[in-house]
């Protein structure tokens, strides 16, 4: 699978998702606030229904920005990702992202990983 998704709005943000075995990997580019957070919705919640996705990794390493609407929109991604029973990983966070994370003590709620690659072999079944 491999589709851009965005920009939202005429706002700088795109979701470009591509399949790595069972892992998808949702790379997100731009600014991730209240006008583009439902680009990244619109993106990731198809993924929790499909049989061939086992986890998702969203490459925070293109997201220049990130405010509190994008922190909260993770929030409910990764409940998602439990109610469906599949596993969500960070990689590339940084920035404000990163501060949000940090400031709010959420940095424990994600599952982190520097690297796509490290994310991926994480997140790969067996793994």
């Amino acid at each position: 699978m491999s589709a851009r998704i965005g920009p939202a709005h005429g706002r700088p943000f795109s979701v470009s998702p591509v399949q790595h075995g069972a892992v998808t990997v949702a790379h997100l580019t731009g600014e991730l606030d209240p006008s583009t957070v439902p680009t990244l919705r619109e993106a990731v919640e198809p993924l929790w229904e499909r049989a061939d996705v086992a986890a998702v990794v969203l490459d925070a390493a293109g997201v220049t920005f990130c405010d509190s609407t994008g922190i909260s929109a993770l929030i409910g991604i990764r409940r998602q990702s439990q109610a469906a029973g599949k596993r969500l990983v960070l990689s590339g966070v940084h920035g404000t992202l990163a501060r949000f994370l940090t400031i709010t003590g959420l940095r424990q709620a994600f599952e982190i990983h520097d690297s796509v690659q490290q994310a991926i072999r994480a997140a790969s079944p067996g793994a």
